[in-house]
């Protein structure tokens, strides 16, 4: 047997034979690469004299014998100057004489001429093709479009323990930009990391910058690919994705440049599998079908649906079918996103060269009314003027379109879809409530309206992107599956967008008002949390109730500076979601007052629609905020702002990357829950998890909304901090961490930025990798997933219990960080899902967490100085005194209404603190006054623990600090003296 079988260079000959067996390939001798033009240049020259040698001709009767150097060197000129892309597709002109360097298939097949044309292209596929100056390093297969390099691919086999992370790094780490294969859009166009169970692709050869798309089919609803019985899981690339049909069409029809003012900031965008499948599948549907179907295209956030309709709204305007007619005369895209607008003329562009292709409609009815009827190729169009379209195409019935439908639309609060009402007048928040919980009708119901008003239309075919799809569109506009059940048409589920990094989860750090508290509660109780001031904090919380806007408000206020504040390298930003517009008014009011008075520095906005009148006064969204309707998120992108209040306004199609955290205090369910919850879901760097609290709804019902565009339940039911506990001593067990190793980690990770040296990320690693070699000499597989098992728990856990409450336990924080780490190290035993801008992110972290660090350690501080004294309170209180009296003492002293039944309250408290041991050992040994830091904590702890059974005493003693003293003083007394009597 072969014992090679197994090896990185048997999968490479194995995929070369692939292409090869095509017939459309031709194997290259890797001899013939040119190391400085990127190019085999015989190729390009005998193409070239092939298919124009009219043109070839006349150019050498020019040039003479210099006719090939004069030839690269126009070459050259130009694509330093225009770009790779741009010159494979259109060509140059050198003293007259226009060259084409490669030929695209016809939209028609008329032109048989154009066919022969195409059929010409070279492709041909190079093994170890050496790239660099020195002749040392080499790329595993290079694909070449005659003599052109377009595709660079790295290939790993796992069998020899590489995976295709190990490919990513080597175009990050072994890979120069400066050479001439790699430069961007000069040398080869796209760049893939390949093993035999995954793909992943980038544009750019950029070092550690380099960025990652995953490019693979998606397997379960999810990421990954699907089992391939007559091969391996990526064998797909080269019998799909590079035949030469498919790869001259993604060259000629979805390759394109995003142009940014900074050239370094400028992308390349080559098309992700499910946006490349999307598009052919519904081109193909449409040539055979032709027009009046109906398609539901099921495509979560983080799809690229942009681009995705981009490139459908080209290749529907330029089908023909196979009779060689157009099958649409026009194609209509409807979207509120002005950056659709854009991306379509500038992507079209790149694809036709004239201006005029797409028409925008920004005025009225009889613009529209005019585009149509003299047949702009595109249109685009905005929602309010859908009906129109629709009652238009019916009056035009020998023309047929396409209608393009964008859900993420920024017509922030529904405008156009409902009539609102101009003005709010409410007696209290429950009616204000009850005018504005109507359901609204969103954009889905109107276009679903629209169109059955009229029935089914001939001339039509309707595209419709969505990332929920109400039931009533399912039935509609679904295709019915073999199970008489209407589906999407095509799938790109919010499940596989999270697995492959392009959102984030919203519902894994999604916690309830009343788990809220019984958590803070359970990590203000554990004794290896040291938090006082927080806890005491915290306590007070769990007495507010759930209807009061100004305890709410503090609630809010509280979180977001204790811990959302810090997120994103403290750049995080909050929403809070209100149940009406006069909600969101009040909020605001509350919540500025709060800030004010607390001398808190960060600032908020309100968005709601129309006018809301309140006690007299009326308000508006410009008034209270000082900026328009059109400025406000620009306003709220600013460092200026960090908190949005909002009454059904910016839930839907609204993208704010930095938004971290959403406070919800409005009934939601279904779509509209999905859709809400869903603006926290965007990626940006540093931006690692998020964090919902919600005042009103129920986590079940959560999880109900999301279950049918999810795919993957992810919200706990309950959660128990101890467990933080239990899973380091679970890991602590193994063996495999040494605590020596944490500290010398820790030393240098939270160093003080203006300490840090070279030699850092070396001191880094040398604490981490002792671990990953004794986690690799550990005896079974078993035994490795159960270590990694408890490590990942440990590490979400920590994350997500940080959220509520961050911890003092700085044992904990640095196991953390360590295993944060350590787990980005292990031996992958699964390829990890693909996650955007990781080392990005690791530099945003380890800023943020710091920082964070650096507070904590403050808080504890400030706790250990603000002990309890006797000064200032009377001596007529040292009497004994019966608890009757304390009641009488209370209320005279404080103006309170504690009648005898409260005194059980104080009874229980006191009971409690007598029957503990500790104090009771603790009152033998001391005076009063040592007795006393000792009874502080027990006293505390026995409050909390009892909150429930009376919310007025307990909010009493935790607002006003001289009451406290009081209540303390007196408990004190009576505990220390029965406790002495009783020993």
């Amino acid at each position: 047997m072969d014992s090679k079988i197994h090896t990185e260079n048997k999968f490479e000959e194995e995929a070369v034979k692939l292409l090869l067996s095509t017939k459309e390939y031709a194997e290259g001798n890797p001899m013939d690469f040119n190391k400085e033009s990127a190019l085999v240049q015989s190729d390009l020259f005998s193409f070239v004299q092939k298919t124009q040698p009219k043109e070839w001709q006349k150019f050498e009767e020019i040039h003479g014998g210099q006719s090939q150097e004069r030839f690269l060197y126009r070459y050259s000129k130009e694509v330093q100057s225009r770009g790779l892309l741009d010159v494979i597709r259109y060509g140059f002109t050198s003293h007259g004489v226009k060259f084409r360097l490669a030929f695209f298939k016809p939209a028609s097949g008329l032109n048989e001429e154009a066919i022969d044309l195409f059929n010409k292209n070279q492709l041909k596929v190079t093994r170890q093709v050496k790239y660099d100056r020195n002749n040392e390093k080499s790329i595993d297969l290079l694909i070449t479009l005659n003599g052109i390099s377009i595709i660079t691919i790295e290939l790993k086999n796992p069998f020899t323990g590489q995976t295709v992370t190990d490919a990513k790094k080597q175009y990050m780490f072994d890979r120069s930009p400066k050479e001439s294969l790699f430069q961007f859009n000069k040398g080869a166009l796209v760049h893939f990391a390949v093993d035999t169970d995954e793909v992943s692709m980038c544009t750019r050869v950029n070092g550690r910058k380099t960025f990652y798309l995953p490019f693979n089919k998606g397997y379960n609803n999810g990421a990954g690919n699907p089992p391939n019985e007559s091969g391996r899981k990526t064998d797909y690339l080269w019998t799909e994705v590079f035949r030469k049909d498919s790869l001259l069409d993604i060259i000629g029809k979805f390759l394109h440049l995003e142009v940014d003012k900074d050239d370094y900031s400028s992308k390349l965008i080559f098309p992700r599998y499910h946006q490349l499948d999307v598009v052919r599948k519904l081109v193909s549907d449409s040539e055979i079908n032709g027009v009046g179907k109906n398609y539901l295209i099921q495509h979560s956030a983080g799809s690229g649906k942009s681009n995705s309709i981009a490139w459908l709204s080209y290749r529907l305007a330029s089908l023909h079918n196979e009779q060689d007619q157009r099958v649409f005369d026009c194609v209509i895209v409807i979207t509120d996103r002005r950056v659709l607008d854009n991306q379509l003329q500038d992507t079209i562009y790149q694809f036709e060269h004239k201006r005029g292709v797409v028409e925008r409609i920004e005025k009225d009815a009889k613009q529209l009314a005019k585009a149509l009827e003299k047949g702009s190729n595109i249109i685009i169009t905005t929602l309010q003027k859908f009906p129109f379209v629709i009652d238009q195409i019916a009056e035009l019935p020998a023309r047929k379109y396409a209608v393009i439908v964008d859900e993420a639309h920024s017509s922030q609060g529904g405008e156009a879809t409902k009539k609102m009402k101009e003005v709010l007048t409410a007696s209290s928040l429950e009616d204000a409530e009850a005018e504005d919980h109507a359901e609204v009708e969103d954009y889905e119901d109107e276009i679903r309206r629209s169109l059955t008003a009229r029935g089914k239309q001939p001339n039509l075919s309707f595209y419709g992107f969505t990332a929920t799809p109400k039931y009533k569109t399912l039935e509609v506009f679904g295709v019915q599956g073999v199970d008489g059940k209407p589906r999407p048409f095509h799938l790109y589920s919010m499940k596989q967008a999270i697995q492959e990094g392009f959102i984030l989860d919203v519902l894994r750090n999604y916690i309830t008002y009343k788990t809220f508290f019984k958590l803070t509660r359970a990590i203000e109780d554990d004794p290896e949390v040291n938090k006082k001031k927080a806890a005491i904090a915290i306590a007070r919380f769990v007495t507010l109730h759930p209807h009061n806007l100004a305890q709410k408000t503090e609630v809010i206020v509280e979180h977001f500076r204790q811990v959302v504040s810090k997120k994103i390298n403290g750049k995080a930003k909050a929403m809070v979601v209100t149940p009406s517009r006069l909600h969101a008014v009040r909020y605001k009011q509350e919540i500025d007052k709060y800030l004010k008075e607390h001398g808190y520095i960060f600032k908020t906005l309100v968005a709601f629609s129309g006018t809301v009148r309140d006690g007299g006064f009326e308000y508006t969204e410009p008034q209270m905020t000082g900026y328009s309707e059109r400025e406000l998120p620009e306003q709220f992108d600013t460092d200026e702002y960090q908190v949005l209040i909002v009454a059904d306004k910016y839930q839907t199609g609204y993208d704010q990357p930095l938004l971290h955290t959403m406070y919800v205090d409005k009934k939601l369910s279904g779509v509209k829950a999905v859709q809400t919850l869903s603006r926290l879901n965007r990626t940006c760097d540093g931006k690692v998890d998020t964090f919902v609290l919600d005042f009103v709804n129920e986590e079940q019902d959560i999880k109900d909304s999301f279950q049918p565009y999810y795919e993957l339940t992810t919200v706990d039911e309950s959660v128990d901090p101890d467990h933080l506990y239990d899973l380091k001593s679970k890991i602590e067990s193994a063996q495999i961490i040494w605590e020596t190793e944490i500290e010398n980690f820790s030393k240098v990770y939270f160093r003080p930025k203006t300490e840090l040296s070279a030699t850092d990320h070396a001191e880094l690693n040398a604490a981490i990798d002792p671990a990953v070699d004794r986690f690799r000499e550990m005896e079974t597989q078993e035994q490795q997933d159960d270590f990694k098992h408890a490590l990942t728990s440990f590490v979400r856990l920590y994350a997500f219990l940080s959220q509520i409450m961050p911890f003092g336990d700085m044992e904990l924080e640095k196991l953390y960080t360590y295993c944060r780490f350590l787990l980005k190290k292990l031996p992958k035993i699964e390829t990890d899902p693909f996650h955007l801008g990781d080392e990005v992110d690791l530099e945003y972290y380890r800023l943020q967490k710091m920082k964070e660090s650096f507070i904590m350690m403050e808080d504890q501080a400030e706790y250990g100085l603000d002990g309890i004294t006797d000064a200032g309170i009377r001596t007529s209180i040292d009497e004994k005194v019966p608890l009757s009296e304390i009641i009488e003492v209370l209320n005279d002293r404080f103006g309170t209404e504690f009648d005898e039944a409260d005194k059980l309250f104080f009874s229980q408290i006191e009971e409690e603190l007598i029957s503990n041991d500790k104090l009771a050992q603790q009152a033998k040994s001391n005076t009063i006054e040592n007795f006393k830091y000792g009874f502080d904590d027990v006293f505390l702890d026995a409050l909390i623990s009892r909150m429930d059974q009376n919310q007025d005493i307990f909010t009493k003693i935790m607002d006003d600090e001289e009451f406290k003293k009081v209540v303390n003083t007196l408990m004190l007394k009576r505990v220390y003296e029965r406790l002495r009597e009783a020993s």
